[in-house]
């Protein structure tokens, strides 16, 4: 029987996904909410917005939709999950519950959720504007550098590292005046883990899980991984260092215990969890969770999905994800995003993209793109994920970047060293 899906976002991430899903077998209509310029050319895009609940029930309905994917962050902590479960008993929903989206909601919740279930993360302590001075005395117990992070949602971007005490302490008054909003009305203060990052992610139905292809991305604007972070400018996979034994000790240490750790606390899990890990000395530590895929590491990653995603996903949705097999295309994927000109700061939109129609060896996932006509305008930040694939590291990121080259518009930026420090690894 086939399956009528809606996958909920407009990034790349959810163009990718919407993309695997589109050569699975038993696919019915494939639908997009909002989705973007790239998506309309795969499927049918609903104008609404992902947090517009009552209309997306509406559409669920309209579009006899099976099964529904929720691909950003912002409408799982919200509820989406827990609404359309109440709303439609039968309907698969790919997506943690509220509850479960504490995961990433919540920085407190996260890291007391990994120390009740001896996962291995960072020291820390959590503050708010009134426990200031207590901040303050807290710094000064660690050694620089200081990682400060806003407990709620902040698109990525509630991060900072200050080299100093004084900067921290800058930082930290600066957060709790409202530098995120409201995501920064509290404030987790860890101990800084020094090693190299890796993403892993996991699909899991509460009980059983599968193992995603890992990625590694790059968060900074500018090349050799400097300036301000952002929501990703590039992604690679493999990741040479997470090989057998470090992937070992990942699932033994860290993805067996979150998964039965859910369960315990009473948190029916089904869907993504992206584990932001660091590569201390090769041990893996938690640097956090997020309850979705990650963005551009998903466009990379999906590429390496040779199996039948969506069986993967109903499966999951359906606590039925034992049955299940992944099976992971052994060629690399390197990711280069394209930007507009002074992101993540101020940006224009607007602007027609040329040249999407010349490449032809490797993936052009939309970012921020929407269609005017037969032509394709940039709509934010992150405009393009161009992914490529080949037998190595170097090669796929050759192609991406002459895949890059094949496309314009004006006042692009991308990084032309993505990928350069994982070569160096090999």
């Amino acid at each position: 029987m086939s399956t009528n899906v809606m996958v909920i976002g407009s990034g790349g991430r959810e163009h990718a996904i919407a993309w695997r899903i589109s050569k699975c077998s038993n696919l019915g209509k494939l639908y997009c909410l909002p989705g973007s310029g790239g998506t309309a050319d795969i499927a049918e895009n609903i104008p609404a917005g992902v947090c517009d609940f009552d209309l997306i029930a509406q559409h669920v309905t309209d579009k006899n939709i099976d099964l529904v994917v929720v691909g950003p962050e912002v409408p799982l902590v919200a509820g989406i999950t827990d609404f359309l479960n109440e709303r439609f008993p039968g309907l698969s929903v790919v997506g943690p519950t509220a509850k479960g989206a504490q995961l990433e909601g919540s920085k407190d919740f996260a890291k007391e959720f990994m120390m009740r279930h001896n996962i291995p993360t960072a020291a820390y302590r959590t503050f708010t504007k009134e426990t200031l001075d207590d901040a303050y005395a807290f710094l000064e117990t660690l050694r620089p550098p200081y990682v400060l992070k806003a407990d709620g949602l902040a698109a990525g971007k509630g991060v900072v590292i200050p080299d100093n005490l004084e900067d921290a302490r800058k930082e930290l008054a600066e957060m709790f005046s409202g530098k995120f909003g409201d995501a920064s009305a509290r404030v987790v203060i860890e101990e800084y883990l020094s090693g190299i990052e890796v993403s892993v992610f996991v699909l899991t139905d509460g009980k059983d899980y599968l193992i995603l292809p890992e990625a590694k991305d790059y968060k900074r604007i500018g090349v050799g991984d400097k300036g301000l972070n952002t929501g990703g400018m590039g992604a690679v996979s493999p990741v040479p260092f997470a090989d057998s034994e470090f992937m070992a000790k990942v699932e033994q240490r860290i993805i067996k215990p979150t998964v039965s750790g859910l369960a315990e606390d009473g948190i029916d899990y089904r869907g993504f969890i992206f584990i932001g890990l660091m590569n201390c000395g090769g041990d893996p530590y938690v640097i956090e969770y997020n309850v979705r895929m990650g963005d551009p590491e998903t466009e990379a990653v999906m590429t390496r999905i040779d199996s039948d995603l969506l069986s993967h996903l109903k499966a999951a949705a359906q606590g039925e994800l034992a049955s299940e097999t992944m099976v992971i295309n052994p060629q690399a994927a390197v990711t280069v995003v394209m930007v507009s000109g002074g992101y993540p700061e101020k940006y224009n939109s607007g602007y027609p993209i040329a040249g999407i129609e010349n490449v032809r060896d490797a993936q052009v996932f939309h970012s921020g793109t929407k269609k005017s006509g037969d032509a394709t305008l940039s709509a934010g930040g992150r405009v393009l994920a161009v992914t490529a694939n080949a037998e190595d590291i170097v090669a796929a990121r050759e192609k991406a970047l002459g895949a890059v080259g094949c496309i314009s518009f004006t006042d692009s930026y991308f990084r032309n060293d993505i990928a350069n420090d994982v070569i160096a690894l090999l």
